[in-house]
C-alpha cells in the first residue's frame, strides 16, 4: 500500500444504513454515474442502441437486480440509448414491483419479457421473434434503426433473430467492460463495506478454524455469517485444506481438518452488487518449516506486484514481476492461468484489468485511479502437498495504491496454536 498523502482520509466503510449525520453511499448519485458512462459508451461505438444480456451490465444500466434462479436465465434485457432512458424488459411479474420502487425510470420503459429459459420453449414458439420485433420498433422510434445494435452477451436463437430481421450487430462487451473500468467513490466505498464484512467472517474462520472440522462447515459458517452481515448474493466460498491445497482443486468438499494442516479460502460475496475475492491461508495450530517458507514466497510476489502498480504504469509492467509459470511448477502461463494474476472487481467478479503473464506482456492497457482488483499469488510448499494462497484486493489511487482486505495476512496466520 501506498504511503497515503497528508490531508487525504482512508476509504470508508461505515455502515449499511442511511444516516442523517454522515455522508455514506448516495444511490442516487451512484444511479447517475453508470449510466452516464454507459450511455458515452454508446455514443462512442458507432451502435445506435446496445442490447444488454450481462446481468452485471443490465443492473449498471437499469439499477436493478434479480438473482439467485431467475438471474443467469437469458430472460431480461435491456435497451440502452445514448440520449434517453434505458428500455427494460424483465421476468413478466417483477414489473409490477419495479414500477413501484424503482422509480427513476418512465412507467412505459418497464415492459414484461420472456424469451424462453434458455431453451426450455423452443424459438418456434415466437417468443424471440416478437421481441426483436418489438426492439426493431423502439429503434425506429429512436431513430437509430438503420445503425448496429450492440450486443453483450446472447443465445444463437436471439442472435439468428436479431439477423433474419436486418439487425447488424456489433460487439458491445468491451464497451460495457470499459464502461465499468473505473469506478466512482460510491462504488468504491461499497467494494470496502464487501470486504469489510469478509474480515469478519475470517476471524469467525480463525476461531472455528480446528483438527475434525470439515471443509464444508466452514463454508457453512461463512455463507451464514455472511447473510447476517447483510450480503445480497454469496456466490461461492473455496475451502481447501490438507494435501488439497497442492495442486489447487478450486473447489471445497467435507474433508476433515487435522493439526498442522495448512488451510486457504476465498470469500467471494457482494454488497449492494459490488464483490469480493478474497483469499487467506491459515495453519491449523502449528506450521512447519516449508510451510512458512512457501508463505514467505507467496508474501514476497504480493508485495512485489503491490509496489508496482502506479497510475499510468502499463500493466505488463506489474506481470513481469510475477513469477513464471514455470517457478512454480507449471509447464506454461496457460496451464498456470489463475494462480498469478489481478482480475478488476465490481458489479461482476472478473472485470478489467486483468493482469496477467498470459496476456498482459502482449496486450497491456494503462493502470488508472479508480480501477479496483483483486492481486492473487500462490506458492506451492517443498513438502508436495501443502501450498500458500494470498489475495488482496486493491485500489489504484492518484498516489498509488489503497488495500482493501484487512485481516492479518503478511505472516502465516497460524489458528488455534498449540
Amino acid at each position: 500500500m501506498s504511503e497515503r498523502p497528508p490531508g487525504v482520509r482512508p476509504i470508508g466503510a461505515p455502515g449499511h444504513m442511511g444516516v442523517d449525520y454522515e455522508e455514506r453511499v448516495d444511490f442516487a448519485r451512484l444511479r447517475d454515474y453508470r449510466l452516464a458512462r454507459a450511455k458515452e459508451s454508446v455514443r462512442a461505438s458507432g451502435c445506435g442502441a446496445f442490447l444488454l444480456f450481462d446481468f452485471y451490465n443490465i443492473r449498471y444500466t437499469t439499477q436493478t437486480w434479480i438473482g439467485g434462479a431467475l438471474g443467469d436465465k437469458m430472460i431480461r434485457y435491456a435497451l440502452v440509448f445514448a440520449d434517453r432512458d434505458p428500455v427494460l424488459w424483465d421476468f413478466g411479474s417483477a414489473v409490477k414491483h419495479h414500477k413501484l420502487y424503482s422509480r427513476w425510470l418512465p412507467d412505459e420503459n418497464w415492459r414484461p419479457g420472456f424469451l424462453g429459459f434458455r431453451g426450455a420453449v423452443a424459438p418456434e414458439a415466437g417468443l424471440m421473434r416478437d421481441a426483436v420485433t418489438e426492439i426493431k420498433s423502439l429503434l425506429a422510434e429512436a431513430g437509430v434503426a438503420g445503425e448496429p445494435l450492440g450486443l453483450d452477451i446472447v443465445e444463437p436463437p436471439f442472435l439468428f433473430e436479431l439477423q433474419n430481421q436486418g439487425i447488424t450487430v456489433r460487439d458491445a462487451q468491451q464497451s460495457m467492460l470499459d464502461a465499468r473500468v473505473i469506478k466512482s467513490p460510491d462504488e468504491i466505498m461499497l467494494l470496502n463495506q464487501a470486504a469489510a464484512m469478509v474480515d469478519g467472517v475470517y476471524q469467525d474462520i480463525v476461531e472455528a478454524l480446528k483438527p475434525g472440522v470439515r471443509e464444508n462447515e466452514i463454508v457453512a459458517l461463512a455463507n451464514k455469517r455472511l447473510y447476517e452481515l447483510g450480503s445480497d448474493q454469496v456466490e461461492a466460498v473455496n475451502a481447501i485444506s490438507g494435501e488439497r491445497c497442492n495442486p489447487h482443486p478450486h473447489n471445497f468438499t467435507d474433508r476433515i481438518i487435522r493439526p498442522g494442516d495448512q488451510a486457504f479460502f476465498d470469500i467471494i460475496h457482494s454488497f449492494n452488487g459490488y464483490r469480493t475475492c478474497y483469499y487467506r491461508t491459515l495453519s491449523v495450530g502449528s506450521a512447519t518449516q516449508v510451510q512458512h517458507d512457501a508463505y514467505k514466497q507467496a508474501r514476497e510476489w504480493m508485495d512485489a506486484a503491490i509496489d508496482a502498480i502506479k497510475p499510468g504504469v502499463s500493466s505488463d509492467v506489474v506481470a513481469r514481476v510475477l513469477p513464471k509459470a514455470q517457478d512454480f511448477g507449471f509447464e506454461s502461463e496457460m496451464a498456470a492461468f489463475g494462480l498469478q494474476f489481478a482480475h478488476g472487481l465490481g458489479l461482476g467478479l472478473h472485470e478489467r484489468p486483468i493482469i496477467s503473464r498470459l496476456n498482459s506482456l502482449e496486450n497491456p492497457l494503462e493502470l488508472q485511479a479508480g480501477m479496483v482488483f483483486a492481486m492473487e499469488t500462490y506458492c506451492p510448499a517443498a513438502d508436495g502437498i501443502s501450498a500458500a494462497r494470498i489475495e488482496e484486493e486493491v485500489v489504484v489511487t492518484d498516489y498509488g495504491t489503497e488495500i482493501l482486505t484487512k485481516f492479518p495476512a503478511q505472516d502465516l496466520f497460524i489458528a488455534n496454536k498449540y
